[in-house]
């Protein structure tokens, strides 16, 4: 790369509070984007502006193939070709292994699937109900839901669950490399082994049907199909705990947006879209290598170049969201870009945005005297993760 600028900041930038974006982001807002430093001294650029992630999202001459050599990985541990399914694949390839799973995640399937989501989260706070106070929303609720719903989903027993949420949380762990690696090969020989019984044993559910449409019939090798259930699960799971959990303690917070919801439930969507667009989880993988030379807001990007696109630091733009810390449920959020944009959209986001509803529903509903059981600047955090969050919620009611 070439550029005459300070040395480059170490990436990722850090938090001041854990409620907002580093404020180092609002910086790099303002001129082209710059360099920052990537662990092991990688240079890359950093895209911050919303409307260059958004333009830089649907990108074809930025590449997703993270076998390139200058590819930014952000995983702990070398990732073998094609681990991580349709993610890191361009097109056409992308597009062909994509559009296997994307019929299960339309927004009509997963309006499909709202009652059982919704009798999974009564059965939950029933349990938290029964239990002792304070009690950890996070562990009991937050992270079981989506747990119990992609699994389901796919069809992973629901005795298999309590292994499979604690390797996808260290799958993405940037404080614990062996840990990490461990849990890749875990997931990895477990998924292997289900993908395998379902090959020859199909049943009611997606391993099934994706073993029998694509696998049987050659269009995808056990690998790709191991590959693609494991991409699925962990994203379908580690983010949207994370992103309900967070949802919960916003809402906590802010009483008098509890009152308008409860006064018109219709504001349950723009509510939904703040949550998405003010916590922006993916903070630190989202991210591309240049197959060709480009020019991004002004930036000279040449062919080989590591790129990481900043979504925390798109939703914060003020250009695009004026006074972007204030979590506000009147403004314009629908351009929001939590779940991506272009050909790489997050084909759970339908599924996402169905959950996080249900969850915001039935805590406040049932729990209407919900309340922290710690002051706020004693929770804990994760500072160490891919996906901002927290590690645990704990509240009384």
């Amino acid at each position: 790369m070439s550029e005459t600028t300070a040395p480059p900041a170490a990436w990722p930038l850090a938090r001041a509070c854990p409620m907002l974006p580093p404020p180092a982001l609002a910086e790099f807002r303002e001129g082209p984007p710059r360099t920052v430093s990537l662990r092991g001294g990688q240079s890359a650029w950093l895209i911050t502006r919303h409307e260059d992630v958004r333009r830089a999202l649907a990108e074809p001459g930025l590449s997703v193939d993270d076998q390139h050599p200058n590819f930014p990985n952000r995983l702990l541990f070398p990732v073998p070709p094609r681990a991580v399914s349709f993610w890191r694949m361009d097109e056409p390839e992308h597009g062909a292994h994509r559009r296997m799973i994307a019929p299960e995640f339309t927004a009509y399937r997963t309006q499909e699937m709202r009652p059982a989501i919704m009798a999974a989260a009564e059965e939950l706070i029933d349990a938290l109900e029964a239990g002792e106070k304070p009690a950890d929303m996070h562990a009991g609720f937050t992270l079981a839901l989506p747990c119990i719903v992609i699994a389901r989903i796919f069809g992973v027993p629901d005795e298999d669950m309590k292994e499979f949420k604690k390797n996808t949380g260290a799958l993405l762990n940037q404080g614990e490399p062996q840990a990490a690696f461990d849990a890749f090969v875990a997931t990895t020989r477990y998924l292997d082994q289900l993908a395998t019984a379902r090959e020859r044993e199909p049943r009611d559910d997606l391993l099934s049907r994706l073993a029998t449409r694509y696998v049987r019939t050659g269009e995808l090798s056990h690998d790709d199909f191991v590959a693609m259930v494991r991409l699925m699960l962990v994203a379908g799971h580690e983010t949207t705990a994370n992103q309900l959990a967070l949802s919960i303690l916003t809402l906590l917070d802010r009483p008098d947006v509890l009152a308008e919801l409860r006064e018109d439930p219709r504001l349950l969507t723009p509510v939904t879209d703040e949550l998405l667009r003010y916590w922006s989880i993916a903070q630190d993988n989202v991210v591309r290598v240049a197959a060709e030379d480009l020019d991004i807001g002004g930036a000279a990007i040449a062919a080989g170049d590591a790129v990481l696109l900043s979504i925390p630091a798109a939703d914060h733009d003020e250009r695009a969201f004026p006074h972007p810390a204030d979590f506000d449920i009147h403004r314009d959020n629908t351009r929001h870009l939590a779940f991506g944009h272009g050909p790489h959209f997050c084909p759970g986001g339908p599924l996402a945005r169905t959950e996080l509803e249900i969850t915001i529903e039935t805590v406040f509903r049932r729990l209407p005297g919900l309340r922290l059981a710690v002051d706020r600047d004693r929770l804990p955090f994760r500072t160490d993760s891919l996906v901002h969050g927290l590690s645990a919620l704990p509240v009384t009611w």
